[in-house]
């Protein structure tokens, strides 16, 4: 399409997750036409963000030392895990302000078609985390879609022989939806986790 670097960065910018072919188009132009030390900077904090950021150790958190912030963290409660699937889930719940015990990032889901089975993920890590009788309550805070909830089952199927209570974030109809527009799996869940009001 074009010639040399322009369709060498289009081609880069199309391997980003989300961006397809057109998007990249724009975001290559955009940055053609931006200020170069804007542009700069893009590149520097990129550049920063791969060399100093790693895992953490304990949870798998992205950190900039060997354990995470929360990890470091004391005041923590120490006797809840909740499982996520990605980092970006531990900062959706940390928003919420509703949530003060430790973290354990599986880095991804169970995915048969993509080749990701339960080997590939960190739940060998939480088995050794739960190893030393600390650890009372495991949350399942996995994505209500099908990688999620195969990734939940195979959990809660791992982790009943283990003897740690083990529970999973509740899932029904958002705030403010309609009921027409909700998909099978929702409006069950919705009826699963129905409770009392008088």
């Amino acid at each position: 399409m074009y010639e040399g670097a322009v369709q060498e960065l289009i081609d880069e910018l199309g391997r980003l997750p989300g961006v397809g072919p057109k998007s990249a188009q724009r975001i290559a132009f955009y940055i053609l036409e931006s200020d170069g030390e804007d542009m700069k900077r893009l590149v520097n904090a990129i550049v920063t963000v791969k060399e100093r950021v790693k895992f953490c150790t304990i949870c798998g958190n992205v950190a900039e030392q060997e354990t995470c912030g929360i990890c470091r963290d004391a005041r923590r409660d120490q006797t809840v895990i909740c499982v996520v699937e990605e980092s970006k889930d531990v900062i959706a719940v940390e928003r919420t302000r509703s949530f003060r015990g430790r973290y354990h990032v599986l880095g991804g889901s169970i995915n048969p078609i993509a080749g990701i089975g339960p080997e590939q993920l960190r739940i060998r890590e939480l088995l050794t985390r739960l190893s030393d009788d600390e650890v009372q309550e495991i949350i399942i805070a996995t994505d209500p879609n099908l990688e999620g909830e195969a990734t939940a089952t195979y959990l809660v199927r791992m982790l009943k022989t283990i003897g740690i209570k083990v529970t999973r974030l509740a899932s029904g109809l958002p705030v403010g939806g309609d009921l027409e527009y909700a998909d099978e799996i929702t409006l069950g869940r919705a009826f699963e986790g129905r409770r009392t009001v008088s």
